[in-house]
């Protein structure tokens, strides 16, 4: 699995301004495990059945001629096939106690059509050597269908390559997203007394950022109601 990043500041483009480093993880090809979506009828249906070599071949042709940014597919001699996914890493928490991972870090990861979303999930946490439990994060698939957005969480099984196949090379109509997972309650048991330590420290800034903003807020109407006091006694 090899893989790069591309970070962006502020509201640029993630394709500017770019930093690029590469990563190897020496994994070996599995029988294939088409995932399930739940998202798209005819996605579905094409997930529900195996493709012959000579279908997967049209596949990655046609994946090919549409692609503008040349990271394309490689069909291999037994059916499997590599290519590239973009990641974006969408972390909340810190990456560390000390390091926040910036916002907009897009992952360019070079897989097989074999490698799961908890394989990419274990090599993205890897890259920023988060020593975290992997089951507190998950690989979501973003899709965008007549101005509505969808966000849906891959089963640890599902092969992300597969995914990017059937959608094609468009961003907006399939992006890959990590997350922290989304469960409804956070659950607190999970983490370490430094990680908690350190969510206090956050919660207490703020706290106080907060307590600033609202004194600010209200000593302006302080200071405009007694001007206003002053006008009318003069």
């Amino acid at each position: 699995m090899t893989w790069n990043s591309t970070m962006s500041s502020g509201y640029s483009s993630l394709e500017e301004d770019s930093e690029e480093y590469f990563f190897t993880a020496r994994t070996s090809f599995f029988k294939k495990n088409p995932g399930k979506a739940t998202e798209g009828k005819d996605v579905e249906k094409e997930l529900r059945r195996e493709f012959s070599t000579e279908e997967i071949r049209q596949k990655v042709e046609a994946y090919n001629s549409m692609t503008k940014d040349h990271l394309k597919m490689t069909l291999g001699s037994h059916g499997e096939y590599t290519g590239f996914i973009k990641v974006l890493m969408d972390l909340r928490r810190p990456v560390t106690e000390a390091f926040y991972l910036p916002q907009e870090v897009n992952m360019i990861l070079h897989i097989s059509s074999n490698h799961t979303a908890r394989q990419v999930v274990g090599a993205l946490l890897g890259k920023f050597k988060v020593v975290d439990n992997p089951a507190k994060y998950a690989l979501y698939k973003r899709c965008r269908r007549e101005e509505q957005v969808y966000v849906c969480k891959l089963a640890e099984a599902e092969c992300p390559l597969y995914l990017r196949l059937l959608a094609g090379p468009d961003q907006d109509s399939l992006s890959l997203v990590l997350r922290e997972q989304q469960t409804g309650e956070v659950m607190w048991d999970a983490f370490s007394i430094p990680e908690l330590r350190n969510f206090l420290l956050i919660l207490d800034k703020e706290e106080q950022e907060q307590k600033d903003a609202l004194i600010r807020r209200y000593t302006l109407y302080r200071n405009r109601l007694e001007e206003a006091i002053r006008q009318h006694r003069v």
